[in-house]
């Protein structure tokens, strides 16, 4: 692990994004709340929430931070067709939350598929990344539209 000990404590924010595109008719079933597995978009924020609140369990050398706030979004697009994921995560301290924010977007992605694979095996997760960050010694970052 990277000694972070000298570190100052700063408010810290990361969000990260990314997406499962799925047949039509998985797609309509989501929208419908007539997934194989109950109701899906709520399930999978929590359980991004989950996953975030576990990402040092997770990553080997991610430092377990307390965090002080987690927001897991879950949107139906029916352009891809199918879901696009947004998490941000907060924390004061000497750490940033990139990880968690990441974590929280792959949970949320692969409770969808989980729900989901009864309908469609095909699915495709993608694109998860970070969107931004702030906080820090390096400073507000943003990823270039």
């Amino acid at each position: 692990m990277v000694d972070i000990g000298d570190k100052s404590d700063t408010t810290r924010v990361a969000v990260a994004e990314g997406t499962i595109v799925m047949s039509r008719g998985a797609f309509e079933l989501v929208r419908e709340n007539r997934g194989p597995k109950g109701e899906v978009l709520h399930t999978a924020e929590l359980a991004g929430t989950m996953g975030a609140k576990r990402t040092a369990d997770l990553i080997p050398l991610c430092h377990p931070i307390r965090l002080d706030h987690v927001e897991v979004n879950a949107e139906l697009d029916p352009d891809l067709p199918g879901v696009r994921v947004q998490a941000s995560a907060k924390t004061t301290g000497p750490t940033g939350v990139e990880m968690e924010a990441l974590t929280a977007v792959a949970v949320t992605l692969l409770t969808v598929y989980d729900m989901v694979k009864a309908a469609d095996r095909g699915m495709e997760i993608g694109e998860i990344r970070l969107v931004e960050k702030t906080g820090g010694a390096g400073g507000p970052w943003r990823r270039n539209a």
